[in-house]
């Protein structure tokens, strides 16, 4: 007869403790990426909500916007750098193959010893490294974990591009999650649809840029983040409202019972169109960050989520839809409790 092996068990249920946010200093307005776009004000606002976005200055790195966020969500839980063992980072703009970024986070913020990772969701990233953590502390393999969404999206973007100069942004988002007294994260309704992956994309593979480099030598053209917005936009408006419906079918819940909806804020459109065909209660808040923060990718959720309770459209303690989508094309989505925020 073999041995059995031992199992751990973990908690109950899982909710997110604190959170905190991270947005550059430097407030772009519309005036000033529509010039090499041959763009104007009007038109951004009408095509895609936004009216300001941030971008990130040379000293504001993928790791340092982390490490101010994370900070905020320590503080906000209650929760010290010594009880956290996990980290998980969702971001597609570090750009270095080797290592992750998650490591040196965790180094700076003081941990010592606690797993560290990061995961490409694109977009969806956030709301994926949430699940994880959840079904980590809930299988006992952590006791808290930090999830950070993080994105310097200025780093791949071509400002010439007209489908992309306009709409993307940096900023970092975090939260803690841990155990709960009471369920804080519902089941996550997750997936993908590898058919649509070049909908959102690098334009070229690094080994297509080393090519070129041999090739053509200084004129070789750098990778560049594409996307194809109609593409986009018609997959989004047709295929996310099951997405959200299991989710908060998962979560024994009905759509009555949602009091902030909290989308990847990809696109003004695209956020009205799913507030609309779910028929969420009117006095259920939307958050609409995108206006003033643009397009974050995995970002965009928290950093959404902390201007709904900074504004006081939504509370600690309500209940809220999260759903994001992005590059794969990838998404996810769960009922949260919306937590304390730094």
């Amino acid at each position: 007869m073999s041995a059995r092996l031992a199992q751990t068990i973990g908690a109950e249920h899982t909710a997110i403790l604190g959170l905190g946010v991270y947005r550059p200093a430097r407030v772009v307005t519309n005036d000033e990426v529509a010039g090499p776009i041959d763009s104007s004000d009007e038109w951004i606002r009408t095509r895609s909500g936004i009216k300001t976005r941030r971008f990130a200055a040379e000293d504001e790195t993928i790791q340092s916007m982390s490490v101010a966020a994370s900070r905020g969500a320590l503080a906000s839980a209650g929760v010290d750098v010594d009880q956290v063992d996990c980290v998980i980072v969702a971001t597609s703009t570090h750009l270095l193959l080797t290592p992750a970024a998650a490591p040196r986070i965790a180094t700076e913020l003081g941990m010592t010893g606690a797993a560290a990772f990061d995961i490409s969701a694109g977009c969806a990233g956030f709301c994926h490294a949430l699940a994880l953590a959840s079904d980590l502390v809930r299988a006992g393999t952590s006791k808290n974990v930090l999830v950070i969404g993080v994105e310097k999206l200025t780093d791949t973007i071509n400002m010439t591009d007209r489908s992309t100069a306009f709409l993307f942004a940096d900023g970092a988002g975090a939260v803690v999650v841990g155990p709960s007294d009471e369920p804080g994260i519902g089941p996550t309704v997750w997936g993908s649809d590898g058919t649509q992956h070049h909908a959102i994309r690098q334009d070229k593979d690094w080994m297509e840029f080393f090519a070129e480099i041999e090739e053509k030598g200084l004129d070789a053209v750098r990778p560049y983040l594409t996307m194809e917005g109609t593409a986009v936009f018609r997959w989004a408006a047709h295929s996310l409202e099951k997405v959200c419906r299991d989710a908060i079918d998962r979560a024994g819940l009905a759509t009555e019972d949602i009091q902030a909806m909290i989308p990847h804020q990809a696109n003004g459109r695209i956020i009205e169109i799913m507030a609309r065909v779910l028929k969420l209660s009117e006095d259920c808040a939307l958050a609409n960050d995108i206006e003033e923060t643009g397009n974050t990718s995995a970002a965009s959720v928290p950093l959404a989520m902390e201007a709904l309770l900074r504004k006081g459209e939504s509370r600690p303690g309500d209940t809220a839809l999260l759903i994001a989508f992005g590059a794969g094309l990838s998404y996810a989505a769960q009922v949260v409790t919306m937590p304390n925020w730094a």
